[in-house]
């Protein structure tokens, strides 16, 4: 609907008049955009929004729960928006992606006779009466695992349904809704077409919302597999739960306003677990559309599980990183479907779900079967159009990982001639295979099996192979090994909060599917399933949130926070083997990528204690997000919307809390908030550091508890008290403690809470020194690693280049080559996109590429936007620098400067780095006057 002239909230004349030299000066053809517009109190009706802009106003949703309104405006009228009384904050729209039969057997919550363990049926009742949604791509109704057996009662206080026209819903699927304005907004102003069937419908038309829905909470279908392997009985973790789907995702991806549509209605609706197995790069709270959603959600008292990424193992990774929702990476399960590699005398088992080759077939590996006009490069990846059937035809072609979809690598083999490929992981992948639907056959194997294969492949003149597929096998050991796509830590928006929180199955996992998809997801393939085997963290998200419905079904009083700490306080950190969690090479993993652990359904329905998080906990903790006094010596910049963060995220909460709340006038500490798991990103080299928690019992009657530590090397760790004990008496009472206390180690660059810096290092000189020489010293190690890289002449090279580049060079290699990020590169980047769209759905085929690209076209955009606006910011600092430098009468300056909103922490910045040159080149004069002003824009300087 669009808003036009008309009644509205009369603005001051200041801003009227901004508006008119506005208006005057913005083009007729300005770019319109998709915005979410918070306010401080009920929103102004859409019309009086248009009439105080003087534009045309598209309203796209309304939400009443966090007092917003999803609109799309001339994106040249948002600094007015922002300007207009009662707006809290202006987000734009962004485009989020969406991220069995053995899983529960595995996780202990049935025995190898597929006999439900008694924790499991009796005491979490299978989940009966908790009503578990997803935010995804649609669902099936025709499922089995979303049958009506006329067993399950009508859910109690459900006032959700399904979208007009949907006639799958029953007691088991109790709703279906779709929300896709934000979609349709973005694609109009991308001049891009939606398919209106699939946009329009709650259907799933790409399997991947059918798959996470029927894994948390999908009921009782037996003798179901995948393509004939794996056959067994599939459920959900709460089987005997309601189900709802609510579409927000779609080929094109996930809105942003899709997405806070969909969560609020299922808050509205009564759902009580929440899965999402969507996310993006991980943002400030205010710009992540998920984290403001969650936020209201978790006051309602719907527990939030959301999938961690698939970007691993690159450091710091990890998305969906807000307190208030359980974060879940992926790990292996103790099974796999073989898939035997014949040569010589040597048989190697990777993975797969394809079929057997009749008959041993000569070999060749794709680096030696490029066509003509295609280096060996790209047909060692198997791209499209590189091989060369006079090569290839009636051959095993050996391809490597990377770039295209692991299914069409199978697809360009098949179309060359090939009757087979052998899929080999580079080192990076490591040990991490997938078992994928292939359209021949073939089989996924790891770096290190791949050494042998292509040792034979060159040793031999004529190498003969052969392809032998299995079904699945158990008992695999070690298990659970993190999943290399599974994103990882440090949390990069808060170091004081260890993400993700906790693991769980997510590679090979069979669930339900839609039918309107084929298993690979690639044109050519007429195949359809029921069950499918999928991988990603998308997959071990929903098993957690069949685990919350478990929790909620044995404690309904429980608040969403005390799920989060029964589930991650009880998880494993072992394998099957005895030994510690692995990660994909074979090394031992870190918190950093399991987080607490691997889940562990049946201690978690019996924690014991919980820490017990309150709606005053995370007030305390956006607190702590606010700074009262920088100075201008943060390691990093600050976040700029952190003002309006504290606004928002105070409000949604204290929208929950009768009583007013202010900040507290001492330290707010991040790390203090209530949480089940303890990240202390920076240590001083000498004293202590100390942490509060916590913690209730909740296991019934008296009982008292003793702390048990694992020191991290080079720390020490102390709990006081060592002892809690409980009389029974009061079921609310709880007991503090803290910990650690007297912890000794230097700080650790890379890991410096930026918001926290200053307030521990200004206190501690020896720690500030022995931080300053370590910055120093990581910094020259960087700067001849760069120097030793090559730079290539190439986009398609460059790609690449920054594919490997280090996180943590990234902005410094965007300023070192930015006259060759130019439009033809990011044309470059668009393209590959598009193609990997066109040609293969977000399946398992597709998911390591696609998001590489899209969250690199991201990330270097951003980049460079960025640095230019430094570009011209440092000129305009200099400028005004020198102004002040040359002055005659210094405070006029200042007072003139501050006046015009001019001072601001570049230009100090700026003459911190004059004073540092003049020190080192001993011009104590210089130092003496440039330190003398310094002292004076500080008295004056805006932060």
């Amino acid at each position: 609907m669009k808003m036009g002239r008309g009644a509205g909230r009369v603005m001051p004349l200041a801003l009227a008049l901004l508006l008119a030299l506005h208006l005057h000066a913005t083009p007729a053809s300005a770019a319109r955009k998709s915005y979410l517009v918070i306010f401080d109190g009920p929103p102004p009706s859409p019309t009086g929004l248009a009439a105080a802009l003087g534009g045309t106003v598209d309203l796209i949703y309304s939400f009443g729960g966090i007092n917003g309104l999803g609109i799309q405006i001339d994106s040249l009228l948002v600094p007015v928006l922002k300007l207009l009384s009662g707006v809290v904050a202006v987000i734009e729209d962004k485009l989020y992606a969406v991220q069995t039969t053995r899983s529960w057997e595995f996780l202990g919550l049935q025995n190898s006779n597929g006999e439900a363990h008694d924790v499991w049926k009796n005491i979490g009742k299978f989940g009966e009466g908790v009503i578990i949604a997803n935010v995804d791509t649609g669902v099936s109704p025709i499922s089995a695992s979303f049958r009506d057996d006329g067993t399950l009662p009508k859910p109690a206080n459900w006032i959700g349904g399904c979208q007009p026209g949907y006639s799958g819903c029953n007691n088991k699927l109790i709703g279906a809704r779709v929300f896709n304005e934000g979609i349709k907004a973005m694609s109009e102003q991308n001049g891009e077409q939606v398919n209106e069937t699939e946009v329009n419908s709650p259907w799933d038309y790409e399997g991947h919302g059918t798959h996470t829905l029927s894994t948390a909470g999908g009921g009782f279908v037996p003798n179901v597999g995948a393509l004939g392997h794996g056959t067994g009985t599939a459920k959900g973790g709460s089987p005997r739960a309601h189900v709802a789907s609510y579409k927000a995702c779609f080929k094109e991806g996930c809105s942003g306003l899709d997405i806070l549509r969909a969560i609020l209605t299922a808050v509205e609706d009564g759902v009580h677990v929440l899965s999402l197995s969507v996310g993006s790069p991980a943002s400030d709270y205010i710009t992540d559309t998920i984290a403001i959603g969650t936020a209201y959600a978790v006051t309602q008292l719907v527990v939030v599980v959301a999938a961690g990424g698939n970007v691993g193992p690159t450091a710091g990774s990890i998305s969906n990183v807000a307190p208030w929702m359980l974060t879940v990476g992926a790990s292996t399960m103790d099974r796999i479907f073989p898939a035997d590699v014949v040569i010589g005398a040597k048989t190697i088992t990777g993975q797969s779900l394809t079929g057997s080759t009749d008959q041993p077939c000569a070999m060749i590996s794709g680096e030696k079967a490029n066509a003509a006009g295609q280096s060996a490069a790209n047909s060692s990846l198997c791209m499209p159009g590189s091989l060369d059937p006079a090569k290839v035809s009636g051959k095993i072609v050996v391809c490597t990982r990377g770039s295209n979809g692991r299914v069409a690598k199978g697809e360009v083999v098949k179309d060359a001639g090939g009757v087979g490929m052998v899929l080999c992981n580079g080192a990076a992948s490591g040990d991490d295979v997938s078992a994928d639907p292939h359209i021949i056959p073939a089989a996924h194997c790891s770096y290190s099996q791949c050494i042998d294969i292509f040792n034979y492949l060159q040793s031999d003149a004529s190498p003969v192979g052969q392809i032998k597929t299995r079904d699945a096998e158990v008992g695999v050991k070690p298990s659970p090994v993190m999943a290399a796509f599974s994103s990882r830590g440090p949390n990069t928006i808060t170091t004081q909060i260890l993400k993700p929180d906790i693991i769980a199955p997510g590679v090979n996992v069979i669930a339900a599917y839609s039918q309107e998809v084929s298993p690979t997801g690639l044109a050519s393939d007429s195949r359809r399933v029921v069950y499918m085997v999928e991988s990603g963290t998308s997959m071990s998200c929903p098993h957690v949130a069949g685990i919350a419905g478990l929790l909620r079904a044995k404690y309904p009083k429980w608040n969403p926070n005390m799920v989060y700490s029964a589930i991650m306080t009880t998880a494993n950190r072992g394998g099957n083997d005895g030994v510690g969690i692995r990660d994909e090479t074979g090394s031992a993993a870190t918190p950093f990528s399991y987080g607490s652990g691997h889940v562990n359904p049946v201690r978690a329905l019996d924690p014991g204690l919980v820490y017990d998080t309150t709606t005053r906990d995370y007030l305390n903790f956006i607190c702590s997000l606010r700074p009262t006094n920088t100075q201008g010596l943060l390691p990093v910049s600050l976040p700029p919307p952190l003002d309006i963060l504290w606004t928002l995220l105070i409000r949604v909460f204290r929208g929950t809390d009768s009583d007013p709340f202010k900040c507290s006038k001492d330290d707010n500490h991040p790390e203090d908030l209530n949480y089940p798991s303890i990240s202390a990103p920076c240590l001083p080299s000498s004293g202590s550091f100390t942490v509060k928690r916590r913690v209730r019992n909740v296991g019934g009657g008296a009982a008292s508890y003793t702390v048990s530590i694992t020191q991290p090397a080079g720390v020490t760790v102390t709990v006081n008290p060592s002892t809690v004990s409980f009389d029974g008496k009061n079921p609310k009472e709880e007991k503090h403690f803290k910990d650690p206390e007297g912890i000794l180690a230097p700080p650790q660059p890379g890991h410096i809470s930026r918001l926290e810096f200053r307030r521990r290092l200004d206190s501690d000189a020896d720690a500030r020194a022995a931080f300053d020489l370590q910055v120093k010293e990581e910094q020259e190690r960087r700067r001849k690693e760069r120097e030793a890289r090559v730079i290539p002449e190439t986009d398609a090279g460059l790609v690449e280049f920054f594919l490997d580049t280090d996180a943590r060079e990234i902005e410094i290699e965007i300023g070192r080559l930015r006259p060759r990020l130019n439009k033809g590169f990011f044309d470059h980047i668009q393209r590959e996109i598009a193609q990997i769209k066109f040609a293969v759905t977000r399946t398992a085929a597709n998911e390591d590429r696609l998001i590489e690209l899209e969250a690199m076209q991201k990330v270097i955009g951003e980049g460079v936007e960025a640095y230019d606006k430094l570009q011209n910011d440092l000129v305009t600092a200099k400028e005004r620098l020198t102004n002040i430098l040359q002055s005659k009468d210094r405070k006029k300056t200042l007072l003139d400067m501050v006046e015009r909103n001019e001072l601001n922490m570049s230009i100090l910045t700026l003459l911190d780095e004059n004073i540092a040159s003049a020190k080192t080149s001993n011009q104590e004069e210089a130092v003496a006057f440039m330190e003398d002003v310094r002292s004076s824009m500080l008295k004056y300087i805006t932060v």
